[in-house]
């Protein structure tokens, strides 16, 4: 061990990072543990600040580790100092309740973490094929882009929607294009809000899908795409926007926005299980050239498209 480490122990024997090194000199694991402990935790810390950036966990948890940094502080650095026995005593309490605090303010991301977990490619328990809503579904967004009429389709994966389909009108219906095309049509009285596709059957509409917060988009986007990624958020749901000013093809997944679609990539989309996987790097290519993510629509006068 090297010296330094032996006057550092020396120094102060009742630090809380002395009793780290003593135990870590027993345990004979050297500089290769703390190395390995140390990796294991960047790469931990690491991912779950790629996976709330940009969510409202994000915010929340910027003021919980102020909170956890400043406790810690005071009781490590000043409480055993100066020897404050109530609120050693209290801190593991406190603690107690930050992490508790914690875990409810995070419930969104946790759900969403594990609805990502199981979505998971070596969780996968399909195969690969050609469900016979693709061609009927592909049909009718196509239909509705060309005649840029608005539209918001819900299409049910793992995670269910029943909820969601009490909000709106019960269908139970053949996946049809025609149908689809109906529903949306200007002025009908199911037109608004969106429709959700269960079990291969249209099984709702006029539903009213969460609505994602302002922060988490372009402030130019519309309604139905506020919608279309506060459902994602919630669920494992392939959500399908149809701008009405524009035409534009829009998925949403996982909170993540796909947008300018064509027929064909919206195809290809369904067709891998709802999850965009190129078949190969050609199509990877087209995919990449065809679509780009968070580009807001706007109509003539500059206005968000809904």
């Amino acid at each position: 061990m090297p010296t330094d480490l032996h006057l550092l122990l020396q120094a102060d024997p009742a630090s809380p990072l002395t009793d780290y090194l003593q135990r870590l000199m027993r345990s004979g694991s050297g500089l290769w543990g703390v190395v390995v402990e140390l990796l294991l935790i960047a790469i931990v810390t690491y991912a779950a600040l790629r996976f709330l950036k940009g969510t409202r966990g994000w915010r929340v948890l910027k003021s919980f580790g102020l909170i956890i940094v400043t406790s810690f502080l005071v009781v490590r650095l000043v409480a055993e100092r100066l020897h404050l026995e109530r609120i050693i005593f209290l801190y593991p309490y406190f603690f107690n309740g930050v992490v508790l605090t914690t875990l409810i303010a995070f419930q969104p991301e946790i759900r969403r973490g594990f609805i990502r977990l199981g979505d998971a490619r070596w969780f996968r328990s399909f195969a690969k094929r050609s469900d016979p809503i693709i061609e009927p579904l592909v049909t009718a967004v196509a239909k509705l882009s060309q005649k840029k009429i608005g539209a918001l389709i819900a299409v049910q994966r793992h995670v269910g929607l029943d909820a969601l389909c009490e909000t709106g009108v019960r269908i139970d219906a053949d996946v049809r294009s025609e149908l689809l095309e109906t529903i949306f049509w200007p002025g009908t009285l199911l037109h608004d809000m969106g429709v959700i596709i269960q079990h291969g059957r249209i099984a709702a509409a006029a539903c009213q899908f969460p609505i994602a917060e302002s922060g988490e988009l372009a402030l130019a986007l519309g309604s139905r795409h506020r919608a279309a990624l506060g459902l994602s958020h919630e669920s494992d749901a392939l959500i399908i926007v149809v701008s009405e000013e524009t035409g534009t093809i829009s998925v949403a997944q996982s909170g993540v926005f796909k947008r300018h679609l064509t027929p064909a990539t919206l195809r290809a989309l369904l067709e891998e299980g709802f999850i965009a996987q190129p078949s190969s790097a050609a199509d990877s290519k087209d995919a990449d050239d065809e679509s780009d993510d968070w580009k807001p629509d706007r109509g003539t006068d500059g206005r968000p498209v809904h």
